[in-house]
């Protein structure tokens, strides 16, 4: 089953987010959440500016594939 991570601006786990989720979905609420109170704003977080926030599934071979790009 793949799992899903939060990464950074630079395309590195996220220093505040490093968890693994077991959906995008998941994934992405924790994101929105966590980005609307970085910016002391409530959700919807993307429409008040892009996120500097992506997400990676995991592969078969164990390697990270991203499926969202930060921004």
């Amino acid at each position: 089953m793949p799992q899903y991570r939060l990464i950074d601006h630079r395309g590195a786990p996220h220093p505040v987010l490093d968890d693994l989720y077991d959906s995008l979905e998941a994934a992405w609420s924790d994101a929105r959440s966590w980005w609307g109170q970085h910016l002391g704003r409530p959700e919807p977080a993307e429409q008040l500016e892009p996120m500097a926030i992506g997400i990676e599934v995991s592969t078969a071979s164990g390697n990270w594939r991203t499926v969202r790009h930060p921004g």
